[in-house]
């Protein structure tokens, strides 16, 4: 896969997309010793960086094929994405969703006018019943991360950060279907082959990790994670080799960072962001002993999360981070 595809994303997208800012914090750079970078992509247009994905890749159809429909798995993200995407091209939207997906996705994708078929987050019939959907309805699949085009448009998001901050010494982005670190590896071999680039993915939900150590794709089993966005059973191909030859490795954070990091977010820059829009930042919080010198970029991906679901996660992690160290002892 070539970096020209991410210059034709970037093109496709222009009027699009959001150019979403990049904040920075004095307290949290003199606690960290470096500047650090947030990439804001929760304030994307659908509340995450996946329209640029989506959109790409419905831009890159024939119009006749646009035309017959699309269809499309996800965990909530993706659909929404697709389902804007789809309207703007005039395109009819089929997604396949977890029934169990949170209320404000669903909510969110009905709003937009797309066809919702739910299934059983556990069973693993996910892929075949969009394969049935698209056969029988003579409809193209737009994969979350499993497609050039969509990796391409992903992309865009660290070729933004590196236009305006080409400095930069390491790069964290959160690893799902690996779609969003492997666009932004792309990127960075062209801006800076000497910018590190590092996936963050749940410990729940190592998949990737797990599959970079033995030099292949391997499943895990349904993993049970807050961040239900990066909840995959094992990474999708076509990202995989190319993160399996870019990224500069995976950090794997607990359950507990996540929150943590969505409280550290809304405090330091008054961010609202969902566990899986979060787990970058926990990787850099987690490793902050291990980053290199000079300016970081954090990739906060998403902030798709319904209030009950946000307000316990930070309130959990409020009382954990304002817990003195002799009390969470004893906590412990």
């Amino acid at each position: 896969m070539s970096v020209h595809l991410i210059l034709h994303a970037v093109e496709n997208l222009r009027g699009i997309a959001v150019r979403t800012p990049m904040l920075t914090s004095a307290a949290l750079n003199e606690q960290l010793g470096r500047t650090v970078w947030v990439k804001a992509e929760n304030q994307q247009l659908t509340g995450s960086f996946k329209l640029r994905g989506a959109y790409n890749a419905l831009a890159c159809l024939d119009a006749d094929v646009r035309g017959r429909g699309v269809v499309g798995a996800s965990s909530g993200n993706h659909a929404t994405a697709l389902a804007l995407a789809g309207r703007r091209l005039e395109a009819p939207v089929t997604v396949v969703v977890p029934d169990d997906l949170p209320s404000v996705k669903r909510q969110a994708i009905e709003a937009l006018g797309a066809r919702i078929v739910s299934y059983r987050r556990l069973s693993g019939r996910r892929d075949a019943l969009v394969h049935e959907i698209a056969h029988r309805g003579g409809l193209t699949i737009v994969p979350s991360a499993n497609d050039e085009q969509v990796i391409a448009g992903a992309g865009t998001v660290g070729w933004e950060m590196l236009q305006e901050h080409p400095d930069l010494t390491e790069l964290l982005v959160p690893v799902g279907g690996g779609g969003l670190a492997a666009g932004t590896a792309l990127a960075a071999s062209a801006h800076n082959p000497g910018l590190r680039v590092v996936g963050v993915e749940p410990a729940a939900a190592d998949d990737t990790h797990r599959s970079l150590q033995a030099g292949r794709p391997v499943s895990i089993p349904a993993p049970r994670t807050i961040a239900d966005g990066l909840g995959h059973t094992e990474p999708a191909r076509i990202p995989f080799h190319i993160n399996q030859r870019l990224l500069d490795g995976v950090v794997t954070v607990p359950e507990a960072a996540i929150s943590e990091a969505m409280a550290h977010l809304w405090r330091l820059f008054r961010l609202v962001v969902e566990p899986s829009g979060a787990v970058a930042f926990a990787g850099l919080l987690h490793s902050a002993a291990r980053l290199p010198d000079g300016p970081v970029g954090v990739v906060v991906s998403g902030g798709n999360v319904d209030w009950n679901t946000y307000k316990t996660q930070v309130d959990l992690a409020m009382t954990r981070l304002e817990t003195p160290p002799h009390a969470a002892a004893v906590l412990h």
